[in-house]
């Protein structure tokens, strides 16, 4: 998503990504002396489980098939870009904010919801809410740590932790639902100050280490695809809607220079913005190379081709249908990615080729 300058990084080691069949990360050992702590923030990008423990519900199979072997709590067939980044620092699975049954938020807590977004504010669960929800978070840990509670993060561990946040999408969406292009070109700004109270605030309690995908080809989706009136004229060379990818590219552009005017204010702090839409743009452009099958269209769905996406028959609805297990697609259900894609995205962040400098892992743990 957009194009990457100085002043950003990227806090992950090389792994080297085949370039012929999408692989899952290398297995990659932590050369810091203890777990990193990590709090994320954002939607269904990487929601781990929050909307289902918000509103007491499960999803239904076929969800979660591909690794979980049943529905985990993740709009997927499997594991996402959270998980398998999780996995290659040697540290758990996040733990949702709101899961009140046994947690373990000992390596962080994850508060992303899927549907989030920057605004409204004080609609559950914008970016806003969520940032509330961690500073009372920070606030009763050490309380309740020097009260012989357990499972929870120590009070000098808010300080070297890593601050995630991947939202936006969802702003965007839901502007071209209502509004014009030139309208929604208008909001984008108004999406970015959210996000800038966000990292400031949790810079103002001791954070200092922040990591910010920016948002992805939202053109590219079969659900926008279907959904929206097309002509040739608005459909760019591998298929995709050009103004939604091009307000998707605007609002990255403005991300990067908050990311760089963010890392020269606040001192001793280190901003990592990732190329994100660079990263999954490149895997539709490119999917045959890569080893994937109809970059366009949803695994698991209703219509058939070309996006297989049915508003009225969404994946797990009676009526649905679902590519085979194996099957190497891109969506999993018009919206969301599948596990194969998320491997594939997490392992070309891994690879530092995305971030500017390129900074290994030596980089965070120096700084625990």
């Amino acid at each position: 998503m957009g194009v990457v300058k100085e002043g950003c990084y990227l806090l992950f080691p090389f792994v080297i990504l085949s370039l012929s069949v999408p692989l899952l990360p290398l297995s990659v050992h932590s050369q810091c002396t203890k777990p990193p702590i990590i709090f994320n923030f954002g939607d269904s990008n990487s929601d781990t489980g929050g909307y289902v423990d918000g509103l007491g519900l499960n999803f239904v199979p076929p969800n979660g098939r591909a690794y979980f072997h049943h529905p985990a709590r993740r709009l997927a067939d499997g594991r996402l870009m959270i998980d398998f980044l999780c996995e290659s620092l040697n540290t758990g699975y996040l733990t949702p904010y709101l899961n009140s049954l046994g947690p373990n938020f000992t390596n962080g807590a994850n508060f992303a919801i899927i549907g989030s977004a920057t605004l409204p504010r004080y609609v559950p669960f914008s970016l806003h809410v969520q940032v509330s929800q961690f500073l009372r978070f920070r606030s009763l840990s050490p309380a309740l740590v020097l009260n012989g509670y357990q499972d929870l993060v120590a009070d000098g561990d808010f300080e070297t932790a890593l601050y995630t946040i991947d939202i936006g999408q969802n702003d965007l969406a839901a502007s071209f639902d209502s509004l014009s292009y030139p309208q929604v070109i208008d909001k984008i700004p108004s999406f970015i100050t959210e996000i800038k109270y966000a990292i400031s605030n949790i810079y103002q309690r001791g954070g200092k280490n922040f990591w910010i995908h920016n948002t992805g080809p939202l053109g590219c989706l079969p659900q926008k695809l279907a959904s929206f009136a097309r002509n040739a004229i608005e459909l760019d060379e591998h298929g995709c809607l050009r103004p939604l990818n091009n307000a998707a590219k605007i609002f990255n552009t403005q991300l990067r220079v908050l990311c760089e005017q963010l890392n020269s204010q606040l001192i001793n702090a280190t901003i990592v913005y990732v190329d994100i839409y660079s990263i999954k743009y490149d895997l539709i452009a490119n999917a045959s190379h890569h080893g994937f099958d109809s970059p366009l269209m949803a695994c698991c769905g209703n219509g058939g081709p070309p996006y297989n996406y049915n508003a009225n028959i969404t994946c797990g609805r009676t009526g649905y249908t679902v590519c085979h297990e194996g099957s190497k697609f891109i969506s999993w259900d018009g919206v969301h990615y599948t596990e194969a894609a998320n491997a594939v995205f997490a392992s070309k962040i891994l690879s530092t080729n995305y971030s500017t400098p390129r900074v290994n892992f030596n980089f965070f743990c120096n700084k625990m």
